[in-house]
């Protein structure tokens, strides 16, 4: 019995984890470099320097951020995690490429796709079939540029982990943060919802 939910504990706790970087880069990932000036986290600063697609109502009163990595497990166990609140909160989705080159570049495909949230759903699908996600596409030097961008801004807020996940709690104003994997209740206890 004892053996069994510690195995299970385990279990969850790898699941609720995150990603810090592609092999021998973990736990760099939320380093500034020499040279670099960190930033203090608000949603005010990434609302101007990120760049990423929305998913729920445009007009929703509480926007929540998160910075993902397309290759991360985690930021898709986020992603499913996240589809029952978008009727509640406006998500921004803000890619990196913290964990190879195929990050960058599927991250740039997903912004310069026709519908993001579409483009985001086949590349989870393909990503959970274990097809490796979907591919550059037509994804422009601007597009990879905004990777590059929001790499950097997550780097100057000293973050360690995808999915990182940023906002205001809706009952005190309060800045909430987390770094990994969340389950539904848990984003709804995050954001007071």
């Amino acid at each position: 019995m004892k053996k069994h939910f510690l195995s299970a504990a385990l279990m969850a706790s790898a699941l609720l984890a995150g990603c810090n970087g592609a092999p021998g880069t973990a736990g760099k990932a939320g380093k500034t470099g020499a040279g670099s000036e960190s930033l203090a986290v608000s949603t005010a600063a990434i609302a101007s320097e990120a760049g990423g697609f929305s998913v729920g109502p445009t007009m929703a009163a509480r926007t929540v951020y998160v910075f993902f990595d397309p290759q991360c497990p985690h930021c898709s166990e986020l992603w499913r995690n996240a589809k029952p609140l978008n009727t509640k909160v406006k998500f921004v989705w803000i890619p990196v490429g913290l964990m190879g080159p195929s990050s960058s570049a599927q991250g740039a495909s997903l912004l310069a796709a026709a519908d993001p949230v579409a483009a985001m759903d086949e590349h989870e699908a393909s990503m959970t079939a274990k097809r490796g996600g979907i591919g550059a596409g037509n994804a422009t030097d601007a597009h990879k540029a905004t990777v590059t961008k929001n790499t950097a801004l997550f780097n100057r807020f000293g973050f360690t982990s995808v999915p990182t996940i940023v906002s205001t709690h809706s009952q005190t104003g309060a800045l909430v943060s987390n770094q990994g994997s969340m389950t539904s209740a848990g984003l709804n206890g995050l954001l007071g919802l």
